[in-house]
């Protein structure tokens, strides 16, 4: 699934697509959110590693779990 995060003092948002489930993703972001972390950490399918201030959370985007179709539909 494709995350966008929007970071406050940026004018770029950071892309990447992840095997986590939505649910995994909303959680990990609320549980910091909530918690008062300094950060929150995300993994894309390639094995990077992404850390984002939580503080400069703007808006997280989690895409939808369905796979893309190939082909023509009839």
């Amino acid at each position: 699934m494709e995350i966008r995060i929007g970071i406050t003092q940026s004018g770029r948002e950071l892309n990447f697509e992840t095997s986590a489930s939505a649910a995994e993703v909303t959680e990990s972001v609320t549980k910091a959110l909530d918690s008062g972390a300094s950060s929150v950490s995300f993994t894309d399918v390639r094995g990077n590693t992404y850390i984002v201030p939580a503080a400069s959370l703007a808006y997280v985007e989690i895409g939808t779990e369905e796979t893309r179709r190939v082909g023509f539909v009839a």
